[in-house]
């Protein structure tokens, strides 16, 4: 056997994906803030509270030692080190997790923003479906067009110059049939409309059936039947040269096996999922209707995508994107988090907020889970912390020295117990974090 190495050093995907989760793990989420902000105010408050005890227990007393010696029992019982590690305890702990399971948050903040959103807008092609599209019909229309490889010659002659899927599985079933394709040239392509170009010097159109008014052309007579094939759920292409129609290919996309159960997860965590595809209505919504999507957006050109997303964030909704393909970067640039399917382009991998490495859409619903679980630590944390300090302090202050009945280990509080206190705080914070390696987001 030989191997082939691509990529070397920092170079290779696995050390990408380490660079990515220490990125994670070192940046700041903006709950952190609120720890931060406690601490500035905190740490004042302690040696405030240290100088009072001591002067009130010397001015009781009469006594120096038992006064310092509850002075420096506040100071030790209230360092706040289970405040500062709350946060960055229980990222590292839930970045670490999303790295097992294939889910590669970029930074702190996409992982608590994840936790928090209302809508997850979906692209349909390498998203919802697998991203590889097969021609399933070609109808050649007579008598400008005899027989289906010659459509098929004509439309594959066209579409080799294009990056879409489904031209790309329009070229593809011309080379599984040994066609020669044409020379070509002035090719241009319109982002979610279709292609053009020359074809031994005729016009020549690949292209979804509503695109073909803006160049005079009218395709009633197939209107028919485009309708029965997008009620299957299939693509239409329409070929024409220069004002001749010369027929219809269709293509069709298999639905991901995991889709129906990824979006029945997200709906089970009360998030309303949304499909939004450059496709045809009726397509769009014989897919949607196939995983249980209730709302469709159909028709929406590559430009026009980041436009939905921003209308649904003005309704104030917090609202994740995912993609996988070039056209999906600056949908998932405007939205509050950016997913990328790992299978897709770079361009979207670079821009999104997480990255799902294997392709799987359960990703999606596992990303949301872990977020949660992982804020919900970081607000167990920050409780203990506060209610730690709260009931403590007092107490290393001498709160209870009034009160017989409690035992003199607690009336007046030794520094040694004040700093095993101090400690078991820490502990049990860090404890709490890494329970979020046992968590389960399946």
């Amino acid at each position: 056997l030989k191997f082939r190495a691509t990529r070397v050093g920092k170079e290779t995907a696995l050390a990408q994906i380490i660079h990515l989760v220490q990125e994670a793990q070192g940046s700041k989420a903006p709950i952190q803030a609120v720890a931060d902000r406690v601490a500035s105010v905190f740490v004042p408050f302690v040696l405030a509270t240290a100088l009072i005890t001591f002067i009130i227990w010397w001015w009781a007393g009469g006594e120096f030692v038992p006064a310092i010696i509850r002075c420096v029992a506040v100071l030790v019982i209230a360092c706040p080190c289970a405040l500062g590690l709350a946060t960055p305890t229980a990222i590292m702990a839930g970045t670490g997790k999303g790295a097992e399971n294939g889910i590669l948050f970029k930074n702190s903040e996409a992982l608590e923003t994840a936790s928090k959103l209302d809508i997850i807008v979906l692209d349909k092609t390498g998203t919802i479906t697998t991203g590889k599209p097969a021609v399933i019909d070609i109808i050649p229309f007579e008598p400008f067009c005899n027989n289906g490889n010659e459509l098929l010659k004509i439309a594959a002659s066209v579409e080799k110059g294009s990056e879409h899927p489904i031209g790309k599985a329009i070229v593809e079933e011309a080379k599984q049939r040994d066609i020669n394709l044409f020379e070509l040239r002035g090719f241009k392509a319109t982002g979610g409309l279709g292609v053009q170009a020359y074809i031994q010097d005729r016009f020549t159109i690949i292209g979804k059936p509503g695109w073909f008014k803006t160049f005079g052309l009218y395709i009633g007579e197939a209107e028919e039947k485009i309708l029965s094939l997008q009620a299957d759920g299939k693509t239409v292409m329409v070929v024409a040269q220069e004002k001749d129609l010369y027929g219809l290919i269709s293509v069709a996309d298999r639905v991901k096996t995991e889709a129906a159960e990824a979006i029945r997860q997200l709906q089970k965590q009360d998030i309303e999922v949304i499909m939004l595809t450059g496709d045809n209505l009726m397509t769009a919504e014989t897919i949607a209707s196939n995983v249980n999507i209730h709302k469709v957006f159909a028709e929406v050109k590559p430009d026009e995508k980041s436009l939905k997303i921003k209308d649904l964030q003005e309704e104030k909704k917090r609202v994740g994107m995912v993609g996988d393909g070039i056209n999906d970067a600056p949908a998932l640039a405007q939205a509050d988090v950016g997913i990328a399917i790992g299978t897709g382009t770079d361009v979207a991998i670079e821009t999104a907020d997480i990255i799902l490495s294997g392709g799987n859409l359960l990703g999606v619903a596992r990303a949301v889970k872990l977020s949660r679980a992982t804020m919900h630590t970081i607000k167990q944390n920050l409780f203990w912390a506060f209610f730690y300090n709260i009931i403590l302090i007092p107490i290393a202050a001498g709160i209870l020295q009034p009160f017989e009945f409690f035992p003199d280990s607690l009336r007046q509080l030794h520094p040694i117990f004040a700093a095993g206190a101090m400690a078991f705080s820490s502990i049990s914070v860090v404890g709490n974090s890494l329970r979020l390696q046992r968590a389960k987001i399946e």
